[in-house]
């Protein structure tokens, strides 16, 4: 027991000393040499994020507090869509009209077509020609609609006295001759 009682004194005859960190300092430079810049842009991202977050945080916030003054903006959301009904029936009520307008011209040019197809048959049983009526008939449309424009006039002749300014013949000092034809004589 003596034995043990010796070491036993031996270990509380020594005071204990102050272990410091100096142990991890080799360590800590080396991961700090090789990875530093990793750590540095880790952590300026990891604070981006943080903002980014915060903003993005506030403004739903605001953006919630807002939705209740959306709520009493309804009538006017709701009045703004019935004008825009209102109004699209209103085009769609034109073009309706338009349509039926087109359609009633288009008939009656087919009737116009088909009582013309008639009477060319029946001029073309009483053995007349078809064609001279066809043109007789426009071109009494014509005459009236040229008549009510406007009255012909006489058209004066465009020469006069024999006057030509590519002959040369009534210049006075100066005449007018083309180049000659052929390739440039140069050399």
């Amino acid at each position: 027991m003596e034995a043990d009682d010796g070491a036993r004194v031996r270990n509380e005859d020594v005071p204990p000393q102050n272990q410091d960190l100096s142990f991890l300092q080799p360590s800590v430079t080396a991961f700090l040499s090789e990875y530093g810049w990793y750590l540095l842009f880790g952590c300026v991202g990891v604070y981006l994020l943080i903002q980014h977050l915060r903003k993005s945080r506030s403004s739903t916030q605001t953006h919630s507090s807002s939705g209740s003054a959306e709520t009493h903006d309804v009538g006017s959301v709701v009045r703004r869509q019935e004008a825009l009904e209102a109004s699209r029936r209103r085009m769609q009520e034109e073009q309706d009209t338009r349509a039926a307008e087109f359609r009633e011209k288009q008939r009656m040019l087919e009737e116009e077509k088909r009582r013309q197809k008639i009477e060319m048959w029946d001029s073309l049983q009483e053995g007349k020609s078809y064609k001279g009526s066809a043109k007789v008939a426009q071109n009494t449309e014509e005459a009236a609609s040229s008549s009510s424009l406007r009255p012909k006039t006489e058209k004066k002749p465009l020469r006069n006295s024999g006057y030509s300014p590519l002959s040369g013949d009534a210049g006075g000092s100066c005449s007018w001759r083309p180049g000659r034809r052929g390739p440039s004589a140069g050399g």
